[in-house]
């Protein structure tokens, strides 16, 4: 059986996720592999398991996080969250 990378489990399901940079990583959770790979808001911490907002390189969950940390170039940018009919 193979062992998943971030909590050590050794489980028949592991999978393999592989990178655009050429890693390879084995997790037995989507939890393991959000841990280890998905980049965390600049802002609120948080880790970006959706779309996020990228402005320059910088990587944030929302449009209401990338304006608090740069509002002249957030300042476009809006959550779609709701009912945009509404």
């Amino acid at each position: 059986m193979r062992k998943c990378e971030v909590c050590g489990n050794e489980y028949w399901g592991v999978f393999e996720i592989r990178t655009a940079g050429g890693g390879v990583h084995l997790f037995d959770s989507f939890e393991c592999a959000i841990t280890k790979l998905a980049p965390v808001c600049e802002h609120c911490g948080c880790r970006i398991i959706g779309h996020g907002v990228e402005i320059n390189g910088r990587f944030f969950c929302s449009a209401h996080c990338a304006r608090a940390v740069d509002e002249s170039k957030g300042q476009q940018l809006r959550d779609a969250v709701g009912n945009p009919a509404g």
